[in-house]
């Protein structure tokens, strides 16, 4: 289904030419993981068949004051006229804008892209083709000014999705990295008197300052952990059984025996970018439409340096 690109009416046109970037967010609230985990893994395609996706705006309540009425208006929008159709696909609008659909507030200005119902590598700021990374067989990218991550082998995306890195003051660290050892369930050292802060499908990639990749509740803003990686359960859940750990001759497992020498260094992981202050913005807010931030990887991902004391005795 494709949307035709639309002309915004003279205030929101303005409003563009005036600050550049769409109306602030809404109040913080949480992904709805089930619905997420559906939009990432539906609709599997050929990479070389996606078609390029473009953006519009959209002003959200423009002729009406009713949020009610404003959100049954968004909806035909979207579906053609298909109201149900428009409601699944507001799903895929909010998740592009890193908000929810019971956030949309009147006012708002949200962005739409002109094709739904794509495999979701469609919609990736990440670029479909590593060429820096096709002599990897699997290689993990996460990146902190989008907050979301992209799997790749031999250079190919696989997958991609949204993350919360740690907040300003107690940031996701930086550079080369690998998974170490990997548990389903686990509970964080960080958990206050009282209180079990449970963390599933549990990725170490700093075993010395104890930095994970895990599912956890995901706010709509951006860094909020105290370092770790959040995901939501299903992308959890898929890196979990994509992802190898490192292998060592004291415990053939990997597990949380860390002993003896390190065979086998697990999955490569980089961490790039720098935590946005507020909320992600994957899109330029140019004056016509939106135009979607483009994640630029490095050369060689030897090239990103050593995140911990494991990276810098080994060769990349």
């Amino acid at each position: 289904m494709t949307i035709q690109p639309h002309r915004l009416g003279s205030i929101c046109l303005v409003l563009f030419a005036a600050i550049g970037s769409p109306l602030p967010a809404p109040a913080q609230g949480l992904i709805d993981q089930e619905a997420v985990g559906d939009l990432l893994s539906r609709n599997r395609q050929a990479l070389n068949d996606l078609p390029a996706v473009h953006y519009n705006y959209y002003a959200f309540g423009a002729e009406h004051t009713n949020s009610i009425v404003a959100r049954q208006r968004l909806y035909r929008h979207l579906g053609d006229g298909d109201v149900t159709a428009g409601r699944r696909r507001a799903r895929t609008v909010a998740l592009l804008n890193r908000t929810t659909r019971r956030q949309f507030s009147v006012g708002d200005t949200l962005v739409v892209p002109t094709r739904f119902g794509l495999d979701f590598r469609a919609y990736s700021p990440f670029p479909r083709y590593y060429v820096g990374g096709h002599e990897k067989q699997k290689l993990l990218v996460l990146n902190k000014d989008m907050q979301g991550w992209a799997a790749y082998e031999y250079g190919r995306l696989e997958r991609w999705g949204i993350i919360n890195t740690g907040a300003l003051e107690t940031p996701t660290p930086n550079g080369r990295f690998n998974v170490n050892w990997k548990e389903k369930k686990r509970l964080s050292s960080e958990s206050p008197p009282g209180e079990e802060w449970w963390m599933y499908w549990v990725m170490n990639i700093h075993d010395g300052r104890g930095i994970h990749l895990h599912q956890y509740a995901m706010p709509t803003g951006g860094p909020t952990s105290h370092g770790c990686v959040r995901l939501v359960n299903s992308d959890a859940k898929w890196l979990y059984g994509w992802t190898e750990a490192w292998e060592t001759t004291a415990d053939a497992s990997g597990s949380a025996s860390r002993q003896g020498r390190l065979t086998d260094p697990g999955t490569m992981v980089l961490v790039l970018g720098e935590e946005p202050t507020g909320n992600p913005r994957p899109f330029r807010y140019k004056q016509r439409y939106p135009i979607l931030r483009r994640v630029h990887l490095p050369a060689q991902p030897c090239h990103v340096p050593p995140g911990s004391p494991q990276q810098e005795r080994r060769s990349c």
